[in-house]
């Protein structure tokens, strides 16, 4: 489908000669990797850093939310910035500060100066992560392309899945002594391996004719953002004070305004932070629409099994972490089947995989029902492998679908919106699927309330698997 839109065209982004090698492709999939391996490792380390800086609930809450908030607030900005300023630059810089503030992150002597480090993490993640979509998009086409595609989108849900298991299995094995602390301190050694790879194997890549930063969009972004993700993070935590209803209600009004900011410097042929013009590609405004309920689903899934099994369970760390490790392992070879799959049957292939994850979710929940206390690894067996399988055929697809019709000019702007969303969907999944199953848990039982946190997950997936038949049937 060819879609004209309102703002200058560009030109070519990617000067000859910069196609993206092998090692390139590893190197910024590994880019891609840490952050999202980081917004999931501290779910089983939270017990170990409450017991060891005596943090709040609240403030333990933003360990998690402050790095979320910060990371979907500035992806798209991340995005803009590569186009201008060049996207090897700014992924070899976020990555550099990524390296340092997780090194501040496990040197935190307090909880109040972790959550600073979390923040600060997340901005050098939404600085890193947008140049890795932008540079697979500027750099290959065709069946590459498609490959490298699926490969992101792979690296993507593996790493989620990856960082609660790695999380588990490092605050265990305690290395030097180091407890909670080396679920951020291991990124540091990854991020000098990665440095080194980045100045050798990664093109820089720019829009040919950058835009200056849309200030004013910046600013209605953050702030939208931040009015609903802040009080949903925060407010059951707090007991919901006056301030989560205002920032609640004050959300809506931002978000408009933030749509007209940008529809009219679209209309006066500048290029916004987002473009509302982007939405008239079919593929990316219908794969958006997906990747909502999936992502919301996924986050909440992995934060209530991981505090069901810890607390409910009294499992530990490493126990807890391994018992998704049959999710991780059939996630990563599923997604190795997705692109033959693809080419063979389109993309029907996303609605096979809602109606496995669904199986496998229901798999779950009568588990918990049935063997409660006895939730473990071999019970949980089954349904995660069937979740594992039907999240590959989805979520890799969903991302190739919605960057298919981006052009390359605009690369940074279409995987800066695509990230931001999957991001603060997230965000949302932990701030309304763990707080409604921590709310629940003191009158129903630990067990009664991840069964019924699970079969809301199940009305999510049920969305996706109805939203999928809209999708078109085809994907470059």
């Amino acid at each position: 489908m060819t879609t004209t839109t309102q703002s200058p065209p560009l030109a070519r982004s990617t000067a000859p000669g910069t196609a993206l090698s092998g090692p390139g492709l590893f190197t910024v999939l590994l880019g891609a990797a840490l952050p999202l391996i980081d917004f999931f490792i501290v779910n089983v380390a939270l017990p170990t850093i409450d017991h060891d800086l005596s943090a709040s609930e609240p403030v333990l809450e933003l360990v998690v939310a402050g790095y979320g908030i910060a990371y979907a607030v500035l992806l798209v900005l991340g995005g803009r910035l590569g186009d201008l300023i060049g996207r090897r630059r700014l992924f070899i810089g976020g990555m550099a500060a990524f390296g340092l503030t997780s090194l501040a992150c496990g040197l935190a002597p307090t909880a109040g100066t972790l959550v600073v480090a979390r923040v600060a993490q997340g901005a050098a993640s939404a600085a890193m992560l947008p140049q890795v979509l932008a540079t697979i998009q500027a750099t290959t086409a065709g069946p590459r392309r498609a490959k490298a595609m699926s490969m992101y989108g792979a690296t993507a849900g593996l790493s989620m899945v990856a960082g609660q298991v790695l999380g588990g299995v490092l605050v265990s094995a305690d290395l030097f002594g180091t407890g909670w602390r080396s679920v951020f301190l291991v990124n540091v050694p990854v991020v000098v391996v990665a440095l080194a790879l980045a100045v050798r194997t990664v093109p820089e890549t720019r829009s040919a004719r950058p835009e200056p930063v849309d200030v004013p969009g910046t600013v209605l972004l953050a702030l939208s953002l931040g009015a609903l993700l802040a009080p949903l993070t925060e407010g059951r935590a707090a007991g919901w004070p006056l301030w989560t209803w205002l920032s609640l209600a004050a959300f809506p009004v931002l978000a408009y305004a933030f749509y007209a900011v940008e529809r009219r410097a679209d209309r006066a042929g500048r290029t916004p932070l987002v473009p509302p013009s982007l939405f008239q590609l079919l593929s990316l405004r219908r794969g958006l629409v997906m990747i909502v309920p999936f992502s919301i689903g996924f986050s909440g899934f992995m934060f209530v099994i991981a505090v069901a099994l810890q607390q409910g369970e009294r499992l530990s760390a490493t126990s807890a972490g391994l018992a998704l490790a049959p999710m991780a392992a059939v996630f990563f070879v599923a997604s190795l089947a997705g692109p033959r799959l693809v080419a063979r049957w389109g993309t029907r292939v996303v609605t096979a995989g809602g109606l496995l994850q669904a199986a496998g979710i229901g798999l779950i929940a009568l588990a918990a029902w049935r063997t409660w206390p006895d939730l473990g690894v071999l019970q949980l067996l089954p349904g995660a492998a069937l979740a594992g399988a039907g999240q590959a055929l989805q979520l890799p697809i969903l991302f190739r679908i919605v960057l298919s019709e981006v052009p390359a000019a605009r690369a940074g702007v279409g995987s800066g919106v695509m990230t931001t969303t999957q991001q603060a969907a997230l965000a949302l999944g932990v701030a309304t699927l763990g707080s409604l199953f921590l709310s629940l848990a003191p009158g129903l039982g630990m067990r009664d309330a991840l069964v019924v946190t699970l079969l809301i997950q199940l009305g999510a997936v049920a969305l996706t698997v109805a939203l999928s038949l809209r999708l078109p049937r085809s994907v470059s």
